[in-house]
């Protein structure tokens, strides 16, 4: 009789090792579901910087259809937010908006194959890179003009 309760008592929880090893594989599964939530993000930005170009690129020619010509360098996208006929300007709002990793967009007329180029440098602010760094463009989106 005896030995039938320490049947039953014997068994009655994990085992370090078990603990162990569900630690490791939800160590594991996390691991794999950063990598994909990073993944997601950057093409998330990337997204949100092709739309927001092509944006500008909208008001740019709007501009140019108004003005008969392109804004210069110097004027910069800045030039888009006022005009004489409309308060609002050719772009709503009264700033424009910064790229998805908080740089300023950059605006160069003329461009090298195109009346502008409208820029984001990606993640580190810097021409030129690959993944999040690489850099956006009118040009490279085929943005409409």
């Amino acid at each position: 009789m005896i030995h039938d309760q320490n049947k039953h008592t014997r068994r009655c929880g994990f085992t370090l090792v078990e603990l162990m090893g569900v630690i490791v594989i939800l160590g594991l599964l996390a691991g794999v579901m950063t990598i994909g939530i990073r993944r997601y993000m950057l093409k998330s930005r990337q997204n949100v910087a092709k739309v927001e170009i092509a944006t500008l690129c909208q008001a740019i020619e709007s501009f140019h259809s108004e003005n008969g010509r392109y804004p210069t360098s110097e004027e910069g996208l800045s030039v888009l937010l006022g005009n004489a006929g409309d308060p609002d300007g050719y772009i709503s709002g009264k700033a424009i908006g910064k790229d998805p990793w908080g740089n300023q967009y950059d605006y160069i007329s003329p461009g090298s194959s195109s009346p502008y180029l409208v820029v984001s440098y990606g993640a580190d602010g810097r021409e030129g890179g690959t993944g999040a760094n690489q850099d956006l463009t009118s040009d490279e989106l085929g943005a409409d003009r």
